[in-house]
This record gives structure tokens, sequence and C-alpha cells, in this order.
């Protein structure tokens, strides 16, 4: 792995690992709160990039999210804001429904940023690695070969394989795809933690992380659903610049469209998430 990647060493005790807060203030303050109560230090908190997002509040979110001290790499929207690039680099279809909704965010997120927000965004490293209870970590948001890779339960394996011989790790910890997963084929483990910025696609209004333990030296890692005040973050989203859509997937918990997604994960829309 190169020099964008940030080496962390040893880590130890609960982890609090999270993906996508797309600017979702009020999720990100709920998952804060979480972080405390279980007694995880800020250094022990790892997202997996898009901080910022569809949601209303980037400026806001981007500062607490400073101001609480987690550690992130970047996504493909940090990447493209830091940049000042035309879109946001999700590798949306051109002319799908998600590539027409960016339009709208991704201008908005633009538009709201202060220098210190980009200034902060611009500290960000690509990659996380760390050891962790005997294993080797490393983070990354789409995949290590490609930020905007999307990568699901149903991904072949063969095509997650090469991550862990490029970063020489027993573990990958992803994000970008939205949906909360684990993959495990003999000693390698593929999680994705969900994100925390909207729902899985499950009816669901409440959102995923996931926190990792090492008790007795062993990687235990739970899946978790997130409570938090969705009905604000959804009106707030409805501002005339926003996509409406997507303030209704807040609630609902069903998104707009399946564009993205392979056809196992599209048949499983509204029907709960099978980890």
């Amino acid at each position: 792995m190169d020099q964008i990647t940030e080496k962390l060493g040893q880590k130890s005790g609960k982890l609090l690992v999270f993906g996508g807060v797309y600017s979702n203030l009020q999720a990100l303050e709920a998952l804060k709160q979480v972080a405390e109560q279980e007694g995880i230090a800020p250094e022990n908190c790892i997202c997996t990039g898009d901080i910022v997002g569809y949601c209303a509040q980037p400026e806001e979110t981007v500062q607490l999210f400073k101001l609480w001290g987690a550690k992130s790499i970047v996504g493909n929207v940090e990447i493209q804001l830091r940049e000042n690039a035309a879109d946001c680099g999700c590798d949306f279809r051109e002319g799908s429904r998600c590539d027409g909704f960016s339009q709208l965010w991704y201008p908005y997120a633009q538009s709201k940023l202060s220098e210190n927000s980009l200034a902060f965004l611009k500290t960000l490293p690509n990659y996380i690695n760390f050891k962790y209870a005997n294993q080797k970590v490393s983070v990354v948001h789409g995949s290590y070969f490609n930020v905007s890779e999307f990568i699901f339960k149903s991904t072949p394996w063969a095509t997650k394989q090469p991550n862990f011989k490029a970063t020489e790790s027993d573990v990958i910890i992803a994000g970008h795809c939205g949906l909360p997963f684990y993959h495990q084929k003999e000693n390698n483990l593929w999680l994705n933690p969900g994100v925390i910025g909207m729902p899985a696609n499950d009816g669901n209004p409440s959102v995923w992380y996931a926190i990792l333990d090492d008790t007795q030296n062993t990687l235990s890692f739970t899946h978790k659903t997130l409570n938090y005040n969705y009905k604000l973050t959804s009106k707030l989203m409805q501002n005339g610049l926003l996509p409406e859509e997507y303030s209704r997937t807040i609630v609902t918990g069903i998104w707009d469209n399946t564009e993205i997604l392979p056809a196992i994960e599209s048949g499983l829309q509204g029907f709960g998430i099978q980890l």
C-alpha cells in the first residue's frame, strides 16, 4: 500500500465502523452518542468515506465529524469536492436517475462547504490499515483498486480476493455500496458495516453500522441498526434544492430505484437485510 495510507499500528478494544454519513447530521449526532455510551474513543471510530452526500447539512456534518475526532478515509465524494470536480464521481450510469439526482445534491454540497471543511477533507487518507486481534485490517471505500467500485455480498469472491492480496490484509472493511453485509472465505473477511446517512433499501428508516470486538484476542463483529431523528433529516431535505425522492427514502427506507444493485440485492428490496 502506498503513501496515501494512514497506518494506525496496533488497535485494541471495541471499534465502531461505519460509512456514508452523506451530510446527515442527525444520524452522525446519534452515532457519536452511541460511541460515547459504549465507551469507544474517537480514534477507535472509523468511517469508510462519503462524509458528504445526499442530505441537507454538509457543512455542519463535516464540522461535527472534525470536532468528534473520528477517523475516516476519503470516499469518491470527498475526492471530487477537494479537487473542485464537476460531478460526484459515483460511477452512476450517464443519464440514469442516480446521475440526474447527483446533479442536484453534489452542486448543493459544493455550495455549502467552507474553506475550513474543504481543508479538513484534504487531510483524509485514501486507505487506513491497522492490526487488530492478530489480523491485518485495511479500510477501503469501493475497493482498493477503484474508489467508486460497487461491491456487494453477491459480487463474486474472485472480484474481492485480489484486494486482500494487494493490501496484504486478512480483513477488508469497505463502503460505497450502501448495504451492510459480510462475506467470509477461508481466512479472509470482507465486511461492509453499511451507511448511516441513508437507509439500506430494507423498508426501515433506521440505518446501519458495525462494532468490532477483540475479546480473547479473536476478531468478532456485530452489525447494528441506528435509530435517529430521520423525520427532521427528511424535512430539512425538502428545501427545493435537493431531490425530493431522497427525502422520501429517508422516511420509507426504500430506495427510489435499484439501478446500481445486482439482481440478488435488487430482489431483496423492502424485505429487510439478510446478513
